[in-house]
């Protein structure tokens, strides 16, 4: 009915309606009249200005209409229905003016929701509403009008609690969870979520809340098939993804309930929505937005409590790290690690904390490249939490998760010298905690901390190189689809399987940079620790570095384990490199030498470990913990390097200096006795750690191993040679005996020399009978396995009778005409044999282990210049003064030589040190004038400086340095110690 001086907007809204009468028999449509409805759209579109009082009349009628509705009013609840129909239509056509419209369409399904959300019907026409808001709209309103804003924000709280509703009937839960989440799905795609960047953590709490929870109630099994179902199916059956369409050519979904008497939907349809929305969520953000969502996910599962859930957890990181775009998915796994820091210091670790460590070994181990990942800054967090850990508890429970955390990172290889910058990280705090222990535990538990945290760093060392070797060969094989990480069923290492299954039996190259024995040959004074695990442990380390990491170049044995020539491999000039690098040193001879250094050491020596005070008398065998103790308590007197979290105002005091670490470990080298009169601290296995160490030495380098190892195996049996009525040590000596015997069948069978694996069998065979050297465990990569036990040697009676000795002179001689030996080593027998013969001695040994001082570096300076700041107690910025900066050499430098401004840039290059004239004063050697035999010095300043002229040779090094002229790898730095320099050039 027409009423006077009524306004035209409010005319066109309600002849819309149906009669009242016939409001009842309006459904189940509850539609309004189509072309009175038709009307009000045209009349909106073509006049912008009245949209304002268009929403505020239907906003009106929808609060009015929802207040009757929620009181039983059913006339008020169908005139509730088709208001919202009329709003749905008029911001599809008035889509180009939606900011108009967002205030009064916000508001009213805010009210409606508050009201009626479990009316179904209602709550879907009001989803409805809602989405198509979320389809038009350009986000930019959000988080500047306040009013539209909070209503927002409070609709995305209803859609959200309809997400997860819980209901003791299933089908009505399940189409309730529709309905929010299609609702949810669109808040996801819409530009409201992603424009305003201050409301976008607010907006993801509130869905991921919703999200996850389907998700959580349904078994592993069934999200794998819906998310094969989504790559199958891209678009939704309820709401289809509409951002990749402009604004003005999308298409609103509408969302319905589902009617009586069909079947209803089932958990899996509700989990296929929810993943949907997160995988639509994760594949739009970008940067510090995944990492926000992840974040939202965690607060999420607080709430929840499902950090029980340890499958879906794992799965779901994998599957977030999957949706993320390429580029900013390295945020995910930073997310986590800071997550787990975050709450290392509880004194016990909570579930929370075991299932992100699992979470960020899976999304590791998972094939989905990471790329962008700070692995660097990833490894260092992972350690700093397992030290604390220790610190907290040695016997940490997450202790083996955060292991394998570290050794999983080695399966993302994105540059050639990835991993060995990651072990180089490792063996760094391996040093550290080796020389100072671990922070913040108390005198107690200081030991055990220490070795558990040795155990720990060596455990994630070997998994990560292991998982690096092992994610390259999935890489390489071309019919292997499975998931590569630290998987134990993946191809070994140096094979390749062919198609037919059968071994090609050829080592792989591979594709990263080995671990340098340089960056390893920091680790080997563990050999020869305090703690029996500790040293166990690396002993086995040991073992698989030099069988599968330590870079072999030519000098490795064939598949028999025999060290045959290769005559087009190994000319006269491949034999003269090979001899000079053995000779005078290359970063594997040096390994070797510090490597049969400590081995010798472990074998004889009284005492064990790193000590900063003077050893005690060598009759005295001190405890492994009583070794500890007594060390940490001498470094802290003798004023070393401060633990981690001591403050500290310079960085190079918190770690010693390579002098230092080396004067330690000659001073245990030095208590390794020439012939052994006492009981050593060694037990029975540690003997039998120290034949595997040789023998896979000798296996791997043979012939660096002949030319640097021959002459400890002899000494070794020197040191045997005490007498049989030694009853303290006749079981060390017998065992010894076994070990240098067995070894040197390792080295005939290497160099096919019968005659001495003749001799060590005939020795071996009369040995006294006593249980035979325990062989190491085999190593599992990626875990932490329980501390090994020593075995002791067994009692006197078991080793009575003589013992025979080794025919070392034999052995030489004959090894010495082995025709393999002296083609690999170049060298006649004569010299082959003067070389095998050659004085040994444990800390001899070490010196020539450490680079000597007299080769330059590739800079051109000295290394004395180079390691002066690290051998004063006090930074020395002058000395610091004289490196070279890493920058290139340009034409600058070439104008300054040839005006001979270069030599005054630094007085320390030139020789002249301006600062006293002694000019216009007579010398003070020589008797003065004034007849008292020394004439004062009286200060004066120096002349003014004239242009100086170009020193001789000065453009000449410039324009070598340039590519110009003749190169002569000389730099043009002169040594500030040309003295001492000259005293340490070789003989």
């Amino acid at each position: 009915m027409h009423i006077p001086f009524t306004p035209n907007h409010v005319q066109l809204v309600s002849a819309c309606y149906p009669p009242n009468a016939a409001l009842l028999t309006a459904g189940p449509e509850y539609a309004p009249n189509s072309q009175e409805l038709s009307r009000l759209t045209y009349y909106a579109a073509n006049r912008p200005e009245k949209i304002n009082k268009l929403g505020g009349e239907l906003e009106k009628r929808v609060k009015l209409d929802a207040r009757k509705a929620a009181a039983g009013n059913t006339r008020a609840r169908a005139s509730l229905l088709i208001t919202l129909a009329i709003i749905k239509a008029l911001a599809t056509e008035c889509r180009r003016d939606m900011a108009l419209l967002s205030p009064s369409l916000l508001s009213s399904v805010n009210a409606t929701l508050a009201l009626l959300s479990a009316d179904l019907e209602i709550a879907a026409r009001a989803a409805t509403v809602f989405t198509t808001w979320t389809t038009y709209t350009d986000g930019l309103i959000i988080g500047v009008d306040l009013r539209v804003t909070d209503d927002y924000m409070s609709c995305l709280r209803h859609f959200a609690t309809l997400g997860h509703l819980e209901h003791n009937d299933h089908e009505t839960r399940n189409r309730t969870r529709l309905i929010g989440l299609a609702a949810l799905v669109g808040a996801v795609n819409s530009e409201a979520l992603y424009k305003p960047s201050a409301q976008f953590q607010p907006q993801v709490s509130i869905i991921m809340r919703a999200l996850l929870i389907p998700l959580l109630q349904v078994d592993v099994s069934v999200l794998s098939h819906e998310t094969a179902d989504i790559k199958e199916q891209p678009n939704s059956p309820i709401l289809d993804e509409f951002r990749s369409r402009p604004t003005l050519e999308r298409r609103a979904a509408s969302i319905h309930v589902h009617i009586d008497g069909d079947q209803g939907p089932t958990s899996a349809d509700v989990a296929n929505t929810a993943l949907r929305a997160t995988s639509s969520l994760l594949g739009h953000t970008r940067g510090m937005q995944a990492s926000l969502v992840v974040q939202a996910a965690l607060d999420a599962l607080d709430e929840r409590g499902g950090w029980k859930q340890l499958e879906h957890c794992q799965w779901l990181a994998e599957k977030a790290a999957e949706w993320t775009q390429y580029q900013y998915r390295y945020g995910i796994p930073t997310r986590l690690v800071e997550s787990l820091a975050a709450g290392q210091d509880a004194p016990e670790p909570s579930q929370r904390q075991s299932t992100l460590a699992a979470m960020i070994t899976a999304v590791f181990t998972s094939p989905t490249p990471l790329v962008n990942l700070s692995t660097s800054d990833i490894i260092g967090s992972l350690i700093s939490i397992t030290i604390r850990r220790i610190a907290v508890s040695p016997e940490d429970s997450l202790l083996p998760a955060l292991v394998e955390c570290v050794s999983s990172l080695g399966t993302h290889v994105y540059y050639a010298d990835q991993i060995q910058d990651l072990a180089e990280d490792i063996i760094r705090r391996l040093v550290m905690v080796e020389a100072n222990g671990v922070p913040g535990v108390g005198r107690a538990n200081r030991a055990q901390a220490r070795t558990q945290a040795l155990r720990c760093l060596l455990a994630g060392l070997l998994g990560l190189i292991h998982a690096a070797d092992l994610h390259d060969a999935g890489k390489d094989a071309e019919d292997d689809a499975k998931t590569v990480g630290t998987s134990p069923t993946l191809p070994p290492l140096t094979e390749r399987t062919s198609h037919d299954g059968q071994s090609q039996g050829h080592t792989r190259p591979s594709r990263r940079t080995k671990v340098g024995p340089e960056i390893w040959q920091d680790t080997l004074s563990l050999l020869c620790d305090g703690d029996y695990a500790a040293r166990a442990d690396y002993a086995r380390a040991l073992v698989v570095y030099i069988e599968h990491e330590i870079p072999k170049f030519a000098d490795k044995a064939d598949a028999d384990g025999v060290r045959r020539p290769r005559p087009l491999a190994e000319g006269p000039t491949q034999k003269s490199n090979t001899f000079n690098t053995v000779l005078y040193g290359d970063a594997t001879t040096r390994f070797l030498n510090a490597l049969h250094a400590c081995a010798y050491a472990l074998a004889t020596s009284p005492r064990l470990g790193l000590r900063s005070s003077p050893s005690p008398p060598s009759s005295e065998r001190a405890s492994p913990a009583h070794t500890n103790g007594d060390d940490a308590s001498a470094r802290s007197r003798a004023g070393d390097a401060p633990s981690e979290g001591a403050p500290s105002e310079r960085r190079s005091m918190n770690l010693p200096s390579r002098s230092r670490r080396a004067s330690l470990v000659l001073r245990m080298l030095k208590d390794a006795p020439v012939r052994m009169s006492v009981r050593v601290a060694a037990d029975l296995s540690d003997i039998g750690n120290v034949l595997a160490v040789l023998t896979v030495a000798h296996e791997q380098l043979p012939v660096r191993s002949l030319l640097t190892g021959i002459p400890m195996l002899v000494a070794l049996e020197a040191a045997t040679k005490v007498g049989n009525d030694c009853a303290a040590t006749a079981a060390t000596v017998r065992a010894i005996k076994e070990l240098v015997a067995r070894t040197w069948i390792v080295v005939g069978k290497v160099w096919d020399c019968p005659a001495v694996t003749e001799i060590a069998e005939k020795v071996l065979s009369a040995l006294p009978p006593s249980s035979p050297l325990p062989s190491p465990p085999d190593w599992q990569f990626g875990s932490l396995q329980p501390p090994q036990q020593p075995i002791p040697f067994p009692s006197d009676a078991q080793t009575s009778g003589p013992l025979p000795d080794i025919d070392s002179d034999a052995i030489l001689e004959a090894l010495s005409t082995a025709q393999n030996a002296q083609q690999a080593t170049g060298l006649n027998q004569q010299e082959l044999l003067r070389r095998l013969r050659a004085d040994w001695s444990p800390d001899n040994a070490y010196k020539e282990s450490i680079e000597t001082k007299s080769h330059l570096s590739a800079d051109g300076l000295s290394p004395l210049v180079k390691v002066a700041p690290a051998l004063m107690h006090a930074d020395n910025i002058s000395m610091q003064s004289l490196a070279r900066s890493g920058r290139g050499v340009g034409v600058t430098d070439l104008r300054e030589a040839l005006e001979g401004r270069s030599s005054m840039s630094n007085p320390n290059l030139a020789g002249r040190v301006p600062s006293i004239s002694t000019l216009d004063h007579t010398s003070s050697v020589f008797p003065g004038a004034n007849g008292d035999g020394f004439t004062k010095l009286t200060p004066q300043r120096s002349r003014p400086q004239q242009r100086a002229r170009p020193r001789p040779g000065e453009v000449r090094d410039v324009l070598n340095k340039l590519g110009i002229g003749k190169q002569n790898g000389g730099g043009n730095l002169k040594s500030s110690f040309p003295a001492v320099q000259k005293a340490q050039q070789p003989r």
